[in-house]
């Protein structure tokens, strides 16, 4: 799915909310607190598209996401008597990372809303940016009811709230990524590739390059399951999305927000977005810690993962961003499961064997091929041991073989339904 911003029915009337100016006043304000990150370039990458790609490596902030530049850069342009009543946000991500460690440089004390759901490793990693600065709240079962404690605090205290990316000093601190390339490389990037959640972080990096290169476009990544920007740029306005994926969670976002939105109408055809396959982005998460040694979140990876759909001019510069590295070590089984499914190596089937003995036999030695594994084999019932329905997961030496392996069932007298993913009975069972 790709969104053409060049169509008149989808730029808004809106002028751009942020200037370049504001980027690099923001660039000046977050200096010495805010990581230089390194921007790589990649011979596999390169190799593979016929470009010269090279990687802006957000996920080596301390925080190990971008997210501390709009925190920092929207707490520092508050008055002493705002920061005196202190800040808070909603978040149980990197956007409440970089708020925590924005705290702690700033001597100002903060509140972070999370889910009461979020996970112990997630929390500790707060506290330990934020320090004795942070007070961390656990409430809700949701996100949306952790946010609207945040608001409900700031309504009822006077503090500052700090949005993860629908503010204009949010979205300058963000954009300051695209000053820093800049200055990095030798001339203009012909192609940059960002990751969109709710789209602070692309629209500061859109409107600084609008303004401070010549010829530079900007594809906008984001997950199939939450493509919430490309909804709002097809309606005219930030709509809110009846489902999310979560899986993607640094991009999961319902609704865009509506300054990022204006950003983006207003830039024209130098900007386009398109999305991305869930599984499409556990490959490249793989790949890039297999072969580049970078542990990219999910999030993190959906530029590289678009670099590798999209049609990439030979000869170009192309910069993608790695927009976070805040990823959770127990979640790499569903990575690798996702990316298997992803890449035709891996199946579910029912198999519902004949009612006599010696049928599951005859269906491993006459059905499956010399190179395909069962990763998982379990009744439907419980009860009933060697014969009647069992679920099948098989995994193929090649996505080539699932033809034959097909061939070889219809063949069969035992009775063989292929799950195919996205279906209710796929989610459900697997």
């Amino acid at each position: 799915m790709t969104a053409d911003l060049s169509k008149g029915s989808r730029v808004s009337p809106l002028a751009a909310p942020l200037s370049a100016a504001d980027i690099d006043e923001a660039a000046r304000r977050i200096s010495g607190v805010v990581t230089r990150s390194p921007l790589q370039f990649n011979e596999r990458l390169s190799d593979a598209t016929g470009a010269n790609v090279y990687l802006k490596r957000e996920d080596l902030q301390a925080v190990r996401s971008y997210k501390v530049r709009g925190a920092f850069n929207l707490m520092a342009q508050l008055s002493p008597e705002e920061l005196a009543a202190g800040v808070v946000c909603s978040s149980a991500g990197n956007h409440a990372q970089g708020f925590a460690m924005a705290c702690r440089s700033m001597r100002t004390h903060g509140r972070v809303y999370v889910p009461a759901k979020t996970p112990k490793q997630k929390r500790d990693r707060i506290r330990y940016h934020g320090r004795e600065f942070i007070e961390l709240i656990a409430v809700g079962s949701t996100y949306d009811l952790a946010a609207a404690a945040a608001l409900d605090d700031v309504a009822r205290t006077g503090a500052t709230l700090v949005p993860p990316y629908d503010d204009v000093r949010t979205m300058a601190g963000q954009g300051t990524i695209a000053a820093e390339l800049l200055d990095q490389l030798d001339g203009e990037p012909d192609l940059v590739i960002v990751p969109v959640g709710g789209g602070g972080c692309i629209s500061g990096i859109t409107t600084y390059l609008a303004e401070r290169a010549s010829g530079t476009s900007v594809l906008g990544v984001e997950p199939a399951g939450a493509a919430s920007m490309i909804a709002a740029l097809a309606a005219g306005q930030p709509v809110t999305l009846d489902h999310v994926d979560q899986f993607v969670d640094g991009a999961a976002v319902a609704r865009a927000g509506a300054l990022p939105y204006a950003a983006l109408a207003a830039a024209g055809d130098m900007v386009s977005l398109t999305t991305v396959d869930e599984g499409a982005v556990c490959t490249t998460m793989l790949d890039l810690y297999q072969n580049d040694g970078i542990i990219a979140e999910p999030a993190g990876a959906l530029s590289v993962a678009a670099l590798l759909e999209a049609d990439i001019e030979r000869g170009s510069t192309v910069v993608c961003l790695i927009s976070g590295g805040n990823n959770d070590v127990s979640r790499y089984n569903e990575v690798v499961e996702r990316s298997l499914v992803h890449l035709g190596l891996k199946h579910y089937f029912l198999v519902d064997f004949p009612q006599e003995p010696g049928a599951l036999r005859r269906f491993l030695d006459e059905v499956l091929g010399p190179g395909d594994d069962i990763t998982l084999f379990e009744y439907v019932k419980r009860n009933n041991r060697e014969t009647g329905e069992a679920l099948c997961g098989v995994e193929l030496s090649a996505a080539t073989d699932l033809e034959g392996l097909l061939a070889r069932m219809a063949d069969s007298d035992i009775h063989v339904e292929l799950l195919e993913p996205g279906s209710p009975t796929y989610r459900y069972l697997t």
